[in-house]
């Protein structure tokens, strides 16, 4: 057994613990970059976790409750130094879709998201979400962004009871438009409009040069903790404006109100709900959130594999996606023990985590830190934060996930898949698992539909040649023999026809009876049928099945030859012939 496949050995277990790769060479310069990281990050997931938890309709404790679990797993676990976990816009709004508002259920449907995504990390199922196509992916966070964002019109303006079913909140929001807050409007616009500016000034501050003035770079330094903790710096600025009207005893403004103080018990996840109407089993609550069971867990880990992808080649480094599976669905497990919703990867965060020199993932440590010591000593503070400033950061989080490019660019380069793409963007303002579910069948029916009728190059002239451009499986070969049949055989004269398999790496029983079938059809009208370029695994396949008239050539030239009569051309294998030694030792090698 090589060192590298034993399950003891150096190599396996930093595949299984990546902390032990890095953790050796960790620097001072390392810890000073990390701290500045994780601080950053600190900032910006604790005013977030507040707004995700308005997302996901569940107490404003709970956002915090999900934000510092994935922190201290993810040291241990993840192979990405630049991602984050915790609580983000669109898992919220998947927790507000199957969990009824119900902190209990929340928790459950981490627990067990938790634990099937540990089950796809132990069985390595990580390929199957590579069958969730970009344009499915596309149109579901458009839609998510689209719900999100008007979902918190209500709060930017000061609206109360509206529905949250998207078409009603549409209906609802604007029928009771003249109902809007003055306070409210005016505070969430001003706080949408700092963010903005602050986001561009962070955008456009220079990078500092060893070479520039001290007083210099402690202006940009300055400038660049402002701007990257804009979310913190601007809810703190609406909470001190509503506590300033609190103490006149004059309140325009809908505050968050009494949150939760203290940090979460340690317990099991609730497998029951008691309630004045009675007692809702384990059964009957996994019954209740349905198809968010599957939804849930795959949706988190396609999000944080493809945060973690993308910063991986952005910052030219590696991941291991069945680890970060792993990582991922022991956070959903462990959290849930501390009163966690399901978490993902946070593309603004781990953005903001990157941007901030992070080196290692030892930066979750401070942001873990930060947000376990906002819960022991700052709850009461969040009392005053208004609920339009939370809003307007919950919009300004989630604008830049709507890709207004995409359509342009399907249009440009494939206009099919422009349709997977409206399918799911459309019947995600409906039910998301239907949305989702939709555009993915859309898209495998495009795929199966390319594999039932790939492509064929023809070539004319006395000898017919027909080119598969991709691979023969089971769906296509009907097709195939007729587009041979009527090419070759149905014109007069007959032609005999070669057919180029070298685009053709694998073919199955199926296919090889219908090529049997189609030699036999040759043989009736005193033609030939020849095959050219067979890949290893496709000649062992057919030289296996001893098909009656079977011959191949290495390359087109001597098949046209040979076709054509040249007597100086043989075939490497005919009707009557013996198999050359090599084919031979071909046949008999072991399939791999």
């Amino acid at each position: 057994m090589a060192p590298d496949s034993c399950c003891c050995s150096p190599a396996a277990m930093q595949r299984r613990l990546p902390i032990l790769a890095w953790l050796p060479d960790y620097s001072l310069q390392w810890l000073k970059m990390d701290f500045i990281a994780g601080l950053s990050v600190g900032l910006t997931v604790i005013p977030q976790a507040l707004a995700y938890a308005e997302v996901a309709g569940l107490p404003p404790q709970y956002g915090l409750y999900s934000a510092f679990m994935g922190c201290f797993v993810y040291f241990f676990l993840g192979t990405s130094r630049d991602v984050t976990l915790g609580p983000t816009a669109i898992m919220s709004l998947l927790v507000s879709f199957y969990t009824f508002h119900e902190p209990v259920y929340a928790v459950l449907l981490a627990f067990l998201s938790g634990c099937i995504q540990l089950a796809m990390g132990f069985l390595r199922l990580g390929f199957l979400l590579d069958f969730i196509s970009c344009p499915v992916i596309k149109g579901f966070t458009s839609a998510a962004t689209v719900t999100i964002g008007f979902g918190q019109i209500k709060n930017l303006l000061g609206l109360q009871n509206i529905p949250r079913q998207f078409f009603l909140q549409v209906y609802h929001t604007f029928l009771n438009i003249g109902e809007t807050r003055v306070g409210d409007a005016v505070l969430g616009l001003v706080c949408m409009v700092l963010l903005l500016v602050l986001k561009l000034m962070r955008d456009h501050v220079p990078p500092v040069h060893p070479e520039m003035p001290p007083g210099v770079r402690l202006s940009h330094g300055l400038v660049w903790t402002a701007t990257t903790a804009r979310n913190a710096l601007v809810v703190s600025f609406a909470a001190l404006v509503a506590y300033s009207f609190e103490v006149t005893g004059y309140q325009p403004f809908i505050l968050t109100g009494e949150t939760a103080e203290g940090l979460p018990p340690v317990r099991t996840p609730p497998f029951s709900l008691t309630t004045a109407n009675g007692t809702t089993s384990f059964a009957e609550m996994v019954q209740d959130m349905g198809t968010g069971l599957a939804v849930v867990p795959l949706v988190g880990l396609l999000e944080s594999i493809a945060v973690a992808k993308a910063f991986a080649s952005q910052n030219n480094y590696r991941i291991d996606a069945n680890q970060e599976l792993l990582a991922i669905g022991l956070t959903n497990v462990l959290g849930s023990l501390v009163s966690s919703y399901p978490v993902t990867g946070s593309f603004g965060r781990t953005a903001v985590n990157a941007q901030s020199g992070v080196c290692t993932p030892a930066g979750g440590l401070v942001t873990g830190a930060l947000v376990l010591l906002s819960l022991d000593y700052l709850t009461s503070l969040f009392y005053y934060i208004p609920k339009a400033a939370l809003a307007a950061v919950i919009i300004m989080a989630v604008a830049p996930l709507f890709d207004t490019k995409i359509f342009g660019t399907l249009w440009r380069v494939k206009r099919l898949d422009l349709l997977p793409l409206s399918i799911t963007f459309l019947l995600c303002f409906w039910e998301v698992q239907y949305g989702i579910l939709a555009g993915t069948l859309v898209s495998l029916l495009i795929l199966l539909h390319a594999m039932a009728r790939p492509k064929t190059q023809v070539s004319e002239g006395p000898v017919l040649v027909l080119q598969p451009a991709s691979g023969l499986h089971f769906p296509a070969i009907e097709a195939l023999r007729e587009a041979i049949l009527n090419q070759a055989l149905e014109g007069s004269p007959r032609r005999c026809a070669i057919l180029e398999c070298t685009h053709v790496c694998s073919i199955d029983y199926t296919v090889v009876l219908g090529l049997g079938d189609l030699l036999e059809d040759f043989r009736r009208q005193g033609a030939a049928l020849v095959f050219v370029g067979l890949q290893v695994p496709v000649l062992r396949t057919l030289l296996a099945a001893d098909l009656k008239g079977f011959q191949y050539f290495s390359t087109r030239e001597e098949a046209e030859n040979h076709l054509q009569q040249d007597p100086g051309t043989q075939p490497y294998n005919s009707c009557g012939d013996p198999v050359p030694e090599h084919k031979v030792a071909l046949l008999k090698a072991p399939a791999r």
